[in-house]
């Protein structure tokens, strides 16, 4: 199991304190797989740009995926960017992933901001590590939680983070998820101003 795949059955199996929406899910999964990349020593950061070490082979095919869309010459992809790019429906390629390697698979197939109860999982060992993890505190997974509202705030393993390449990656997820907010009421806005222009015709 990967960061990505712990997190996204974290993210189905906790409640959170507001719904964890897909671009916000998917710009973590990106953000974890930029930490398990760092942790395999495929990649390092040079400040916030990702500067890739040799071809590696993963064990996971969607890690995998990730280390084959690295940018490999110069000017390397900043984190952000790496987000963005990467992250565009990444947390329907996990899903996808974990159902067809049975690790469980919920019996209500909704995505979150629509489910009406918690989804029931078939206990498996991919669920005892992540729930492990979670217990524990593991302060990159409590971060990245954070990050998308699964956790109010980080712990404070995850605030004292010693790895300053990590401590990059979950800033920006954190930026990214808020960004993406920002721009999500600002929709709304133009929206409901569009609605009113036509209901005072």
């Amino acid at each position: 199991m990967t960061t990505p795949q712990d997190l996204l059955i974290i993210a189905m199996d906790v409640a959170s304190s507001r719904p964890v929406g897909q671009g916000d899910l998917s710009l973590a999964l990106a953000g974890a797989e930029l930490v398990d990349l760092i942790d395999a020593q495929a990649l390092s950061l040079d400040g916030d740009l990702i500067v890739p070490g040799a071809q590696w082979t993963m064990d996971d095919r969607l890690l995998n995926e990730a280390v084959s869309a690295l940018i490999r010459q110069p000017p390397y992809e900043s984190v952000e960017d790496w987000l963005w790019r990467r992250g565009r429906g990444l947390s329907s390629s996990y899903l996808a992933v974990l159902e067809a390697e049975a690790q469980g698979t919920p019996r209500r197939r909704r995505w979150i901001p629509l489910r009406t109860g918690r989804p029931e999982w078939g206990d498996s060992a991919a669920r005892r590590r992540a729930a492990d993890r979670w217990t524990s505190g593991e302060p990159v997974l409590a971060g990245l939680a954070a990050a998308v509202g699964i956790r109010d705030e980080p712990t404070e393993e995850a605030e004292n983070l010693a790895d300053d390449a990590v401590v990059t990656v979950l800033d920006a997820v954190h930026n990214a998820v808020t960004e993406l907010e920002a721009v999500r009421q600002r929709r709304s806005i133009e929206e409901a101003a569009f609605d009113n222009i036509w209901r005072g015709q």
